[in-house]
């Protein structure tokens, strides 16, 4: 064999070979070794072999050690939960704590302050030059399908902490998991009962806060111990293969609404005008009425009056309605009447042609 010596030399144990015979390997002394690991010991105890108060003190020394594991330190944003054989017993705050040692107890420290986030509809890929991840997209999460029977293809956030530490631990397999699932479903929901146009446009954020509520009271009956802290839309668009179509839809829309909006504003300036023209013409018409109404009634009481003058003094009423009446027609007459017999005769007879020459170039 390969620790056999040439001529007779020593085996792998250390002992010669027979001269001239077969030299094979001598095992060891397993006598001598357990004496020599007792006097190793003997050298640790006190007292010597066989003292009981060594012992003692030994056993002693390891309860204090496995005692002394108890202690444990709970961290700021951490909440301690103390399990004892395996079962759930309180809960503790932050700080210096004591509880029995494995394995009789065991002590978790999940953090409860810390915000958690899960994506739904895609996925992060490194980090781009703003410090936000690059987004993969799965279309099997993010296409849904909307209250007016069309699809949309949405991304989201949610950031959630834990509520109660205890509940998330041992109420739930996959914590995580489940509130991607659960995320998912309110939002379907949500989104089912929600048109496209909705959606993307003036309701972003009504759907944000009713798919958080109701993801939370999911997890409530779940018993998760989650609180979800926002649901955040990352995107709401139409699925790429109708993106341009449904652009050019919102464009058109757009100009019915800046045409509306064109007449509404012409109208708000005409109409106004309108309505205080109407009203002058009324207020003038009402002007007249009341003139002519006044008028009217001054001229009846006048009538009557000179009636009843009339019936009481007929001839000298009617020749003071005569002189009048004649001042009246003859007070814008261009003539003068001269009578004979007020000396009439001495009146130098007088053509203004000028004067007529001036009133027929004024009447041209």
């Amino acid at each position: 064999m390969a620790w056999n010596s040439q001529g007779g030399g020593q085996g792998p144990w250390g002992g010669g070979g027979n001269g001239g015979g077969q030299s094979g390997p001598t095992p060891p002394d397993i006598e001598e070794m357990l004496r020599r690991g007792q006097d190793s010991l003997k050298r640790f105890v006190p007292g010597g072999a066989g003292g009981s108060r060594g012992i003692i003190l030994i056993v002693l020394a390891v309860a204090a050690l496995w005692a002394g594991s108890g202690f444990y330190r709970v961290q700021p944003g951490e909440q301690g939960v103390e399990l004892l054989f395996g079962k759930f017993v309180k809960h503790t705050t932050p700080g210096l704590n004591y509880w029995f040692p494995s394995p009789i107890g065991e002590v978790l420290k999940p953090n409860v302050e810390r915000t958690n986030t899960v994506t739904v509809g895609f996925r992060e890929i490194g980090e781009g030059r703003s410090g936000r991840g690059k987004g993969r997209d799965v279309p099997q999460e993010s296409l849904m399908l909307t209250g007016d029977q069309n699809i949309i293809d949405i991304d989201f956030v949610v950031q959630w902490r834990i509520k109660s530490a205890a509940d998330f631990l041992f109420n739930i397999r996959d914590p995580e998991g489940t509130i991607k699932i659960a995320a998912e479903s309110a939002m379907r929901e949500i989104i089912g009962q929600t048109g496209l146009e909705d959606a993307t446009t003036g309701k972003r954020q009504q759907v944000q806060q009713q798919s958080r509520a109701l993801l939370q009271q999911i997890l409530n009956d779940y018993g998760a111990g989650v609180a979800i802290a926002e649901i955040q839309l990352q995107k709401a668009d139409p699925p790429a293969e109708v993106i341009d179509a449904f652009h050019d839809v919102q464009r058109a829309r757009q100009d019915q609404e800046r045409s509306i909006n064109e007449a509404t504003a012409y109208k708000n300036d005409i109409v106004p005008k309108a309505k205080g023209k109407a009203q002058t013409l009324i207020q003038a018409a009402s002007a007249y009425k009341e003139k002519i109404t006044k008028e009217a009634d001054g001229e009846a009481k006048r009538f009557i009056s000179v009636f009843e003058t009339y019936k009481n003094a007929k001839d000298v009423t009617t020749r003071r309605l005569y002189l009048e009446r004649m001042q009246q027609v003859l007070k814008g007459a261009d003539k003068v009447i001269i009578d004979k017999g007020a000396g009439g005769t001495g009146v130098v007879p007088y053509l203004p042609l000028p004067e007529l020459q001036k009133r027929r170039q004024g009447a041209k």
